[in-house]
């Protein structure tokens, strides 16, 4: 079994500020993605997890504080799933208000540092694909529906999916 390391360093930025500004530390620039391209975004960074995750140290972590390939893959298979959910509540639902999800939380409990990487880069494939899908399904007309965090911050369809794809190429960039 796993020994339960010390806790990564939690992320407690409000990280919408990418949808106006290019990311320093990943040079994700929202203004430049094209939302008709989300799906081939996503995949992408699924590919690049995969290779990660076929390494022999995906489980090693780059210091104390610092998750390991496999936990941002966690993290990332868990943020996939997420977001479809949220999406389709964007698509189905007037204005919703989403949920509250402490991604810092779910990693304790769901114990992401002793998780298979063969296991997790398969749920990963899996949870990748059927957001691409979803967002390649999105229609012209439903790209500007509304949905809220519970912190009041205001997204669009188009927006999330931009919010979203800096999210993946963000941890993409952190295990590279």
């Amino acid at each position: 079994m796993t020994a339960e390391p010390i806790a990564a360093t939690p992320d407690g930025k409000d990280w919408t500020w990418v949808l106006r500004e290019p990311c320093p530390e990943c040079g994700f620039d929202a203004a430049v993605i094209d939302r008709t391209t989300l799906a081939t975004l996503v995949r992408s960074c699924v590919d690049a997890f995969q290779a990660r995750l076929a390494r022999a140290d995906a489980a090693r972590r780059p210091s104390a504080e610092v998750w390991s390939p496999l936990e941002y893959a966690c993290h990332v298979r868990d943020v996939c799933r997420i977001f479809d959910a949220r999406l389709r509540l964007m698509l189905t639902e007037d204005d919703p208000v989403f949920a509250n999800w402490d991604q810092d939380e779910t990693a304790v409990a769901d114990r992401y540092w002793a998780q298979d990487p063969a296991t997790v880069a398969r749920e990963l494939r899996a949870a990748g694909e059927v957001i691409a899908e979803a967002f390649a399904a999105v229609e012209v007309a439903a790209w500007d529906r509304p949905g809220r965090r519970s912190n009041g911050s205001v997204f669009t369809v188009d927006s999330f999916g931009r919010y979203f794809a800096h999210d993946l190429m963000h941890h993409v960039h952190d295990v590279s």
